[in-house]
């Protein structure tokens, strides 16, 4: 079940980074979505889209290798100090 869980966690973001290459690419052929009224705004968003999902599976995956020590030296952690 955990697993599950966990490609659900990771399909929507990766599902959302696809439709963001989709209104990019939509774009550039001059095909505007029902919901943009500009392609420039289209594209801004799918931007976000693209980026914020890449990023999300991009930190899921770096935070599971850092809990399991499978990074390396410059990935991993700064030790934190007492003040």
């Amino acid at each position: 079940m955990k697993r599950f869980i966990a490609v659900l966690i990771l399909f929507i973001p990766g599902a959302l980074a696809v439709y963001g290459i989709k209104l990019m690419r939509d774009m550039l052929f001059a095909i505007l979505q029902p919901p943009f009224t500009a392609f420039w705004l289209q594209f801004l968003c799918g931007l976000i889209f693209c980026l914020g999902g890449i990023g999300f599976v991009a930190g899921f995956v770096l935070h599971r290798d850092r809990k399991r020590n499978k990074v390396q030296d410059r990935f991993k952690n700064p030790r934190r100090t007492s003040l």
